[in-house]
């Protein structure tokens, strides 16, 4: 055939449409001629098909398409021989369809299907199957092989492609096999996997009409399961086609196939196909969360496929069901509580497909009998909870909670059901349907208990759901599970509790308790615990319980270890700590104990404990995380919190671990892990930690006489091993470790003696110890490092043991009860008896110590050169910090060697002086002490680096030296130091104290300057310095404290304290952190030193205003340079530049010239506690009393006063409290500054926002007692300047309330900032009330009556009143001259004033003098009388109170005589007062006041402890009680409200029952003839007439009609003239509106439940564009707000808006029930029908829900269905406005095609 034919004909199938193709060529061929076979073999060959992708257009598409079917429909009806046929196929296959599958792939799916279909409707018609087998599926299966990165060749281990099919032939019809191996290289995979797909149903199909269909269906059939098991090992792609192609056609046919092969039968099964599956999801799990999607796929392929219909009946030979395996289950566990949602889904979709529920909704219901049913008393969130489930239309399963779920069905349907609720159900459904089911599910276990035969896993799966409601989004729903979970009695249902795992427990349930919206009420009132804490601890105790012996010691240390594994939150480290110690009192054997019982201690005796004792390691293990614990409280600073957490953590340890059954060494971490403060003398947990560690709380036979015996002898070898462990060399590192490691041995020693016996063995061993390696020391080569370290630790144990028992001592004298006092005493006299044998031994071998250290330090003072000159690089390296000294190993090691001697015989000397009077040795210490003073303070020059760090270290022990001469000075063996005449010996003609201090300064400084020491070790040089320029500072206030007879200039002088002074002065400036406190405790003693005998400094020559200058600034700077702010430094900082002495001076405040020194740093320190509460808490503290010992400067801070008046920040400073308890610095600070005026009132608001001010009003109270207590003849300065300060204070404040921006303002909210500040400033404006005098009271009283004029909130009032109700008692003439004109002015319109006047003047009238009484009730009584009757109800009832007050108090009761003697006023006093009292308002309103008037007093309410003592603990709103004035408005209100709710519910029902769609027609008006019907409209017309008449026409009740007068007749007539105008026009306008009406949809759309503005102008316009007949929304109003018609576009005008408010709907619904509407609600539930599946009815009321929780339980019951839309997404909810539009278009959409 022609070229041009054939390209005209190829041409012409563009213009051919696929469909009319084959008709087309039949024309073509009969036409030319030609045969079909002809025609087929020209067209192939001239068709210019190559494998480049190509992107097709639209005609490309049709030509393509229209060739493909021309091709097709030749093949169809050419009639080739087989061969030819084959051929033909074939080429068809390699030059047409593979290339076109190539090219099209996705970029056209219809043209991709057209070809697919064309090409199998010619394979299936010409039974060519065959040609498939040897051509198209070797080639898919290749292409298979190829992505996955396999090729076909001998070596391989995967099978030879389709080798069941070919026998290892491919036939490619000659050709190249290049060409064929680069289609399939890049032939997409899906694509393949489809083809397959379409073929293998191909073959099934055609199996019956070709019997050779079925061998070529069974081996593509077993080529493609193992091609689908190697997929599934791939990456996602490849599990992708495996999943959408492969596995449906494969579980379609399979059933049982026996497959021949190589003379081999195989048997290929559905089961046995499934296993192999399973086993490849197994391994998917265990890769990652995609895998595990793709899994789920698979398992549910799986799971579909079994009720599919299978073209082979053999029954399976392999039995396989997934059910049978136990992962499975566990698998599907994981999946429905993953975080993915998808997973989450494929998960409950195989659980519902293993189980057979299809919808929970459609389970029938059937009655049950209710003759033995036992009903009970509901509460109305129970009653919501049985009409919400049985609306899910699940039967008597979901009922009542007194059902059982009998049957194992139920139970997994209760269970999916409340699964879905969590992911897909509003949470409203959640609240009121979960508890009620869940406990149904627990209370099945009770027949599981009686039977245990009987299947109960289903109570495995409850986890499932706890876990989900664990980590549900809202924390709602979190809040209703947890709850739930915590309601369960765990110790009733123990097959519930047995059912939860270990993981489950430790996981999902500790994380949910660190959850804080679980734990609102936790520190409330500082009690640190929580409902959920407490229901915590009592499931973790009954879990516990149902473990084995075994498993629970494992669950407490994996429980106990979670706190090492995550980070927790205060409650939920709480809540930890509880589980694990509830866990421990089981395991201890107190698991049936009440949880109270236990937390008092353990005074009962506790059950036998679990047969299998804990190993030793288990409980090292134990101790070791309870360790953790306690240290991690100290993160957390509040004191009670950690007081309750090493509480818990030490009953922990008490219930299950035996310290003697632990390695000594654990034990002694843990114990120093606790607190001292809580172990000391008087520690809460003291007497805990002894019974445990002495044995007294366990009850085993032998444990009182010998655990304790036990551990003393532990601790005794102990310290054996330690000291006679020998070293040759240490360095800084190395004593720190040591003395830590006999810190906390010497604790736990004085924590377990407790007889003399094992003191007297640790004494014979320190005495023997201490001679013999001392002595030894000359001739054996071995330091005593240990036992040095052993001593110094022995030392500070029994100094710190000195100190707590001094404490207990002191709090014992303060405390009246015996037995505490008993107690007190046995333990002050034991710790001395332990004090004087300790100190007897350390004066036994201080002797020897003296001569070893007197040896030792000869290192210092040696002008041998110590080291060669260079350092080694290994040292050179150090940074020189504090523990690394630029030093060898042995130099570095004798110089620790003479430093810690002399730090222990100063540490022997101050403990010894303390204890007894050892003269003989501690005059062997002083002179050793002597000597190494002056040596050290003797001119040295140092040459080299190491001489310089030596020196340094001489330093260090300089400062152990001078501190010891402290604690002697301060000691009562100072007596020692005068008769020793230590402090008289001359130095170079001087007394030593004066002689020393300028060569240490000099030597110091030199060392500074000369350039040897590394910075860092500069930097430890100056802490030294600075710590012994303390103590040689010390010593002289001690010496200067004491008084030594003669002059104490004599000792030191004036010029050497100056010179001290200076140089600090000039180095605070760039002083370090760590020398801050030393340097300004420093300070503050040279200053005290310097005014020793003298007011003040004015007369000190060189302590200038300039120097004072300089003082305060370096001071500032050091502060602010401190990054924490300490409350040691803080303290330290006020009372040194705040000294006493220099307070005094008023050039130090101010001048002529502006501010002086004083006056600018207390400015600063203001200011910068703005940001600290700290800070300014501490100032307030010493300023304070600062002011009290000199009223004069108050002047110059009136300001500050005023700020710290104001002054509102951070209620609690946890970390204040933490420092005062563990830092001995901070609390000897903070008692070091100035005396509070008023310790026992502001103790209690140390740390709180209040203390400044509580300081503040403490203060002038004081000043105020001063000027009141002084006598005329005694008034001195100090009186005259506490007169003005409160004067000037009160005239600033009051002009602050009236001027103030803030203060001066009207308009506030509630609880604002400017609230606080206004309340602040009157409470102080009553407390100045005592220092009004006569001179400023106009002034004063100016001011308040301004203030009570103005708009104040009752809170504020009330101090105002106080004020002036004081001031009217103090000054009775101000009372006519001012209060009874202002009672009298009825005109006023302030109506808040006159409520006050009136309280005020009521309170004069009852707390006046007796003599001043009278008068006032005559003045002031008459004026209030007619406020009785005032048309405000608040001023009315306010009114009432205080005359029933007043009159009872005042008036006393008439005696029984005639009316006629008694005189008119007083019967009308005494019926008002009877009517006061015995009219019921009136009584519940006095009643409801609960005594305010008898507890109100107004002087002490005036004084600092009546303002600040009334503290509400649940609001604390600055320490305001409820007001007099705020109980009536309340008490009025409430009864307003009351009356206003009755009114509303008649106003609404008239409303609804006005409300009508469609009016009745042809409503006929009735009218007569008679007058009396003409006056009774019909009320149709929806309004009343009203006829009053006026004063004139009135008749007599006894008279006749008032229509039978002929004049009022007539009126009557002309105005019913009228009336049937405005009938008329009514009628009309009726018309107009039903002609309108008559155009809208009987659809009305209730929105009362949406609240916001925006979503109902959004409804209000959707319902005006689909013309609904009304828009129901809760409050009318709306329609006036601004952003309502913005968004409306007047909507509201054309749309009828009606009101029902959410307390009516119900009825409102149920009414329009009754007028034949149906009641929609559009709301997802169980029963929801979707919108598109729906028929609305004509009449409609839809109801929509509320924003977030929907539609509430009680509407949904009223509700005749519901309806919800199709959602695809994962955010499940949209918009009530979107929503509601889309229900309206399809209501509307459906009604317009009808």
């Amino acid at each position: 055939m022609g070229s041009s034919v054939i390209t005209s004909l190829s041409l012409s199938f563009k213009q051919v449409p696929p469909t009319a193709v084959p008709a087309f060529l039949d024309c073509v061929l009969s036409s030319i001629g030609v045969s079909p076979s002809s025609l087929f073999d020209s067209l192939i060959k001239e068709l210019p098909f190559h494998t480049e992708e190509k992107k097709f257009d639209s005609d490309d598409c049709n030509h393509i398409a229209s060739l493909v079917a021309g091709l097709c429909h030749l093949l169809k009806s050419s009639v080739f021989g087989n061969e030819d046929n084959h051929n033909a196929l074939q080429l068809f296959v390699w030059r047409v369809f593979i290339p076109l599958m190539k090219m099209v792939r996705a970029y056209d799916l219809d043209m991709l299907n057209k070809i697919i279909q064309s090409f199998f409707d010619v394979v299936v018609e010409t039974s060519a199957l065959g040609i498939l087998r040897v051509s198209l599926v070797p080639f898919l299966l290749r292409s298979v092989g190829v992505s996955m990165g396999m090729l076909q060749h001998e070596e391989s281990d995967f099978i030879r492609w389709g080798e069941l099919l070919l026998g290892g032939s491919l036939d490619i019809n000659d050709k190249d096999e290049n060409y064929v191996g680069s289609l399939s290289e890049s032939f997409p995979i899906p694509l393949s996997c489809h083809l397959l797909n379409l073929i293998l149903n191909a073959a099934f199909q055609s199996r019956q009409e070709a019997p050779e269909a079925e061998d070529f269906a069974a081996g593509l059939l077993w080529d493609l399961c193992n091609t689908t098991e190697r997929l599934l090992s791939q990456s996602v792609e490849h599990r992708s086609c495996a999943v959408s192609f492969l596995l449906p056609a494969i579980f379609k046919p399979l059933s049982s196939l026996k497959i021949s092969l190589q003379g081999n039968v195989y048997i290929l099964s559905r089961n046995g196909f499934k296993k192999r599956i399973w086993e490849c999801c197994k391994k998917l799990f265990s890769v990652g969360s995609i895998e595990r999607r793709d899994a789920y796929s698979v398992l549910s392929l799986c799971l579909s496929s079994d009720g599919a219909l299978s073209y082979v009946s053999e029954k399976d030979p392999v039995e396989f069901d997934f059910r049978s395996d136990q992962e499975f289950w566990e698998e599907i566990k994981k999946g429905l509580v993953f975080d993915e949602s998808l997973v989450r889904k494929q998960s409950l979709h195989i659980l519902k497909s293993v189980l057979s529920i299809s919808e929970v909704s459609k389970t029938s219901s059937e009655k049950k009998p209710e003759g033995n049913s036992v009903h009970r008393a509901l509460t109305k969130k129970e009653m919501w909870a049985e009409k919400e489930a049985k609306s899910l239309g699940v039967g008597e399963l979901y009922g009542s909670v007194e059902s059982a779920l009998t049957s194992q069905q139920q139970q997994w349907q209760a269970f999916v059901l409340l699964y879905e609720m969590l992911d897909e159900y509003g949470t409203h459904l959640v609240e009121a349907v979960w508890s009620n089911q869940i406990d149904l599910l627990i209370k099945s276990s009770f027949r599981y208990e009686e039977t245990p035969d009987e299947e109960t896993e289903i109570f495995n799966w409850l986890e499932v759901l706890w876990n989900r409601g664990f980590r549900h989004d809202n924390p709602l729903v979190r809040c209703t599970v947890m709850e739930s979970f915590m309601g369960i009695e765990w110790r009733r249902y123990k097959t519930c509790t047995q059912s939860m795992s270990q993981t489950f427990v430790l996981g999902p349930f500790i994380e949910a308790l660190n959850d804080s919206v679980h734990h609102k009420d936790f520190g409330l009132k500082r009690i640190y615990t929580s409902r959920t804490i407490e229901g915590a601890a009592q499931y973790v105790c009954a879990y516990t319980s149902c473990l084995n012996p075994r498993n629970r010691i494992g669950f407490l240390i994996n429980l106990a270890s979670l706190a090492k594994k995550q980070s927790f939150g205060r409650a939920g480290f709480m809540a930890l700590v509880q589980c694990i110690v509830s866990t421990a009192y089981v395991v201890g054997g107190y698991g049936n104990k009440e949880m109270e019982h236990l937390e008092n201690g353990f005074s009962g005796t506790p059950l036998e404990p679990s047969s299998e004792h804990l190993s030793q390691d288990e409980m090292s293990h134990i101790l070791d995380v309870l360790k953790f614990v306690a240290e991690s409280s100290r993160q957390h600073f509040n004191h009670k919190y950690r007081t309750r957490v090493c509480q818990k953590v030490l009953e922990t340890a008490v219930s299950v671990v035996n310290p003697c059954e632990v390695p000594l060494g654990t034990l002694l971490q843990f114990v120093s892990a606790i607190p001292r403060e809580f172990t000391d003398h008087n520690g809460s947990l003291r007497k805990t930690m002894l019974e445990w560690l002495q044995g007294c709380n366990r009850n085993t036979s032998d444990s009182l006489c010998t655990d304790g015996t036990r551990l003393v002898a532990s601790l005794h070898e102990y310290l054996k091993e330690f000291v006679s462990d020998h070293v040759e060399g240490f360095d800084d590192e190395d004593l720190e470790a040591w003395e830590s490691q006999t810190k906390r041995w010497a604790r736990v020693f004085f924590l377990t003696v407790n007889d003399e016996e094992h003191l007297a063995d640790i004494i014979t061993f320190v005495q023997n110890s201490g001679v013999s390696f001392f002595q030894e020391k000359n001739h054996l080569e071995r330091a005593p490092a240990k036992l040095l370290i052993f001593i110094l630790s022995m030392l500070l144990e029994l100094q710190n043991m000195q100190d707590g028992v001094s404490e207990l001592s002191s709090s014992v004298k303060s405390k009246s009860c015996g037995i505490v006092e008993e107690n007190g005493k046995q333990i002050v006299g034991s710790a001395s008896v332990i004090n004087e044998k300790f100190a007897a031994v350390l004066l036994s071998i201080l002797k020897q110590l003296v001569s070893f250290a007197d040896s030792s330090c000869s290192i210092f003072w040696s002008h041998t050169t110590v080291e060669n000159g260079v350092l080694s690089g290994s040292i050179i390296g150090k940074l020189g910090g504090p523990s690394q000294r630029r030093l060898s190993v042995p130099t570095t090691t004798a110089v620790l060697e003479a430093v810690t001697s002399v730090k222990i015989i100063g540490l022997i000397s101050s403990y010894c002086g303390q204890v007894t009077s050892g003269v003989t040795e501690l005059k062997l210490a002083l002179a050793f002490f002597w000597k190494f003073v002056q040596h050290t303070l003797s001119s040295q020059n140092c040459n080299s680096e190491a001489e310089a760090e030596i020196y340094l270290a001489a330093f260090e022990a300089l400062a152990a030296v001078l501190n010891a001469f402290v604690s002697l000075c301060s000691a009562r063996a100072f007596n020692l130091l005068e008769n020793d005449n230590t402090l008289l010996d001359m130095v170079n003609g001087e007394y030593w104290l004066q002689a020393s201090v300028p060569a240490f300064l000099h030597n110091v400084n030199h060392l500074l300057t000369a350039g040897l020491l590394a910075r860092s070790r500069r930097a430890v040089l100056l802490s030294w310095k600075w710590l012994c320029v303390e103590s040689l500072l010390s010593v002289m206030n001690v010496l200067d404290v004491r008084r030594i007879p003669g002059d104490r200039t004599s000792f030191f002088s004036d010029d050497t304290v100056k010179s001290i002074f200076y140089d600090i002065v000039e180095s605070l400036e760039n002083a370090g952190e760590g020398s801050a406190l030393p340097m300004l405790k420093s300070v503050r003693l040279a200053l005290g030193i310097l005014a020793s005998g003298k007011s003040s400094l004015d007369g000190f020559s060189g302590v200038d205003t300039q120097t004072m200058w300089q003082l305060v600034k370096s001071c500032w700077i050091l502060h602010i340079s401190c990054k924490k702010r300490r409350v040691a430094p803080i303290a330290a900082l006020l009372s040194s530049v705040l000294h006493s002495s220099l307070f005094s001076n008023k050039d130090m405040h101010v001048a002529e010239d502006g501010d002086r020194p004083l006056k600018w740093f207390v400015e600063k320190v203001l200011e910068e506690g703005q940001k600290s509460p700290r800070t300014i808490r501490l100032a307030a503290l010493h300023l304070t009393g600062l002011w009290l010992m000199y009223p004069r400067t108050i002047k110059y801070y009136i300001k500050e006063l005023k700020l710290l008046t104001l002054y509102g920040s951070v209620a609690f400073d946890e970390d204040f409290e933490a420092e005062l308890s563990d830092n001995s610095d901070a609390r000897t600070e903070v008692s070091l500054l100035a005396k509070n005026p008023d310790p026992e009132l502001t103790e209690v608001f140390i740390n709180t926002e209040l203390y400044a001010r509580v300081s503040v009003a403490g203060l002038f109270q004081k000043l105020a007692d001063l000027a009141n207590m002084a006598e005329p003849a005694c008034q001195n300065e100090d009186y005259q300047d506490a007169i003005v300060a409160g004067k000037l204070f009160l005239l600033e404040l009051l002009d602050a309330a009236v001027h103030d921006k803030d203060l001066a303002k009207e308009l506030y909210k509630k609880y604002s900032a400017i609230h606080r500040r206004k309340i602040r400033a009157w409470q102080m404006i009553c407390i100045m009330s005592r220092f009004v005098s006569n001179d400023i009271v106009g002034q004063v009283m100016d001011s308040v009556h301004i203030c009570l004029y103005r708009n104040n909130l009752p809170a504020v009032r009330q101090y105002l009143e106080t004020f002036a109700i004081n001031i009217y008692l103090k000054f009775p003439p101000l009372v006519k001259e001012q209060l009874v004109p202002i009672l009298q002015n009825y005109d006023t319109k302030a109506q808040q004033a006159l409520s006050s006047y009136v309280f005020i003047a009521a309170n004069v009238i009852l707390h006046a003098e007796k003599m001043a009484q009278q008068t006032n009730l005559r003045e002031l009584l008459p004026p209030i009388i007619p406020l009785l009757t005032s048309h405000h109800h608040s001023l009315r009832g306010f009114t009432q109170l205080l005359v029933h007050r007043v009159l009872f108090r005042l008036f006393p009761p008439l005696e029984s005589t005639s009316s006629q003697t008694i005189l008119l006023e007083k019967l009308s006093f005494e019926n008002l007062k009877s009517y006061l009292d015995k009219n019921p308002d009136c009584s519940r309103l006095r009643s409801s006041m609960e005594g305010y008037l008898d507890a109100y007093d107004p002087t002490t309410s005036a004084t600092p402890a009546g303002v600040f003592v009334n503290r509400v603990e649940e609001s604390e709103f600055e320490c305001v009680p409820t007001c007099l004035m705020d109980n009536v408005i309340s008490f009025l209100n409430d009864v307003r409200e009351d009356l206003r709710a009755s009114m509303a519910k008649d106003i609404v029902t008239i409303k609804n029952e006005g409300f009508k769609i469609e009016e009745e027609p042809n409503r006929r008006l009735m009218t007569s003839t008679s007058d009396e019907e003409r006056l009774s409209e019909p009320s149709s017309l929806d309004f009343q007439k009203k006829i009053t008449l006026a004063k004139h026409e009135k008749q007599d009740a006894s008279s006749t009609s008032v229509l039978q007068n002929g004049e009022t007749y007539k009126r009557l007539f002309e105005m019913e003239k009228e009336d049937e105008l405005v009938s008329q026009l009514l009628r009309s306008r009726s018309m107009e509106v039903e002609r309108l009406k008559s155009g809208r949809q009987s659809l009305i759309l209730v929105a009362s439940l949406v609240d916001r503005i925006p979503n109902l102008a959004g409804l209000a316009r959707t319902c005006e564009i689909f013309k609904a007949s009304g828009l129901v929304v809760g409050d009318a109003s709306i329609i006036h707000d601004k952003q309502f018609q913005l968004i409306s576009v007047t909507a509201e005008k054309w749309v009828p808006i009606v009101e029902v408010p959410v307390n009516s709907l119900k009825l409102f619904l149920e009414k329009k029930k009754r007028e034949g509407f149906s009641i929609l609600g559009l709301e997802q539930t169980a029963n929801s029908v979707s919108l598109d599946k729906y028929q609305f009815p004509k009449k409609t009321v839809l109801v929509l829900g509320r924003e977030k929780e929907g539609i509430p339980v009680d509407i949904i019951h009223v509700l005749d269905a519901c309806v919800e839309i199709p959602q695809l997404g994962v955010v499940r909810s949209l918009n009530v406005h979107v929503s509601g539009a889309i229900a309206l278009w399809e209501y509307t959409r459906q009604q317009r095609i009808q």
